[in-house]
This record gives C-alpha cells, sequence and structure tokens, in this order.
C-alpha cells in the first residue's frame, strides 16, 4: 500500500469522516487558512489514480469516496512506523513513547484494561 502526503492524509480524514461529499464539502472542513479549490481537487485526483478513493457522478460534479477504511490505512501505518523505527517490536514502540510522554501509573493500567478488554472481545467472536 502506498503512503499518503500530508496533505493526502488530510484530505483522506475528511473523506472517511464524511463518507461521500464534493471537494466544496472537503474544503469546508479543513482548517484554516483554506486550500484553494484546484489544490484539493488535484489531490483527491492524486488519490483516486493511487486507488484511495473513487467517484460517481452526481450532475455536472463528482461525489468522492474512500475506498480503503480509516483503520486498514491506520494499521498499515502503524506496522510501518514500528517497522522503520523500532525494528519490528511494539514492545520497544510502546516503551519509548511510556518514556518520551511521561505516561503515569494510571495511565498504564487504564491501557491494559483496554487491551484485556480487546482481547476478552476477539476471543468471544472467534469461539463463535
Amino acid at each position: 500500500m502506498k503512503q499518503l502526503t500530508k496533505a493526502e492524509e488530510e484530505v483522506m480524514h475528511v473523506l472517511w469522516q464524511l463518507e461521500k461529499c464534493n471537494v466544496a464539502a472537503i474544503i469546508d472542513k479543513l482548517p484554516e487558512p483554506k486550500p484553494a479549490y484546484n489544490t484539493v481537487s488535484t489531490i483527491v485526483r492524486i488519490l483516486e489514480s493511487k486507488g484511495f478513493v473513487d467517484h460517481e457522478q452526481e450532475g455536472k460534479g463528482y461525489l468522492y469516496f474512500p475506498l480503503l477504511k480509516k483503520a486498514d490505512y491506520s494499521s498499515q501505518s502503524i506496522n510501518k512506523l514500528v517497522d522503520g523505527y523500532f525494528h519490528g517490536s511494539f514492545k520497544s514502540m510502546v516503551s519509548f513513547f511510556v518514556k518520551k510522554n511521561d505516561v503515569s501509573l494510571s495511565e498504564l493500567e487504564s491501557i491494559l484494561q483496554e487491551i484485556k478488554k480487546d482481547t476478552k472481545s476477539k476471543n468471544r467472536k472467534t469461539d463463535n
């Protein structure tokens, strides 16, 4: 899967949020300073060429929608981060963020509870 530029990611986040929209709606959701219409239109066409976005005709214009789920892109991006900076070790990545962000013991316990909850949920799905 191809990596997105920062501008492409910004547009994708809007598309994931809105699910289907035109270029004007994308611009409306982007932060100030708003990019030019042609700039966003070009980014959307690049996203189409990369296989992240498709469109359908609506009147004289187009509605754009994501072909890739946000969770799938996020997972791929995290894996690339872990592989590239932490030699494939999630443990090293978590340790790095804990040290750099001064995570408290209560925050770590909360994270562990979430992991346990997610693990139990996954186990129930595979048992059925």
